[in-house]
């Protein structure tokens, strides 16, 4: 099943780009680029997913961001 989830994209002090999920407590990280970034919190995102389903803990509805 295809999930689609918000991502906080920032920068930090360094210039490094940081990604963060608001709907998964503690899903982050980072990366050099922006194509690094993605490719980055696609995998978090999933090994989250999947250590939430280890544990046999709920997945969180996922979010779409509609913008109007």
């Amino acid at each position: 099943m295809l999930r689609s989830y918000r991502v906080i994209i920032e920068k930090d002090e360094d210039g490094v780009l940081v990604a963060r999920v608001p709907d998964l407590p503690g899903c982050a990280t980072e990366g050099k680029t922006k194509e690094e970034l993605i490719k980055n919190i696609k995998e978090a995102i999933q090994a989250y997913l999947e250590a939430l389903k280890e544990h046999g803990d709920p997945v969180p509805i996922e979010t779409v961001q509609i913008n109007v």
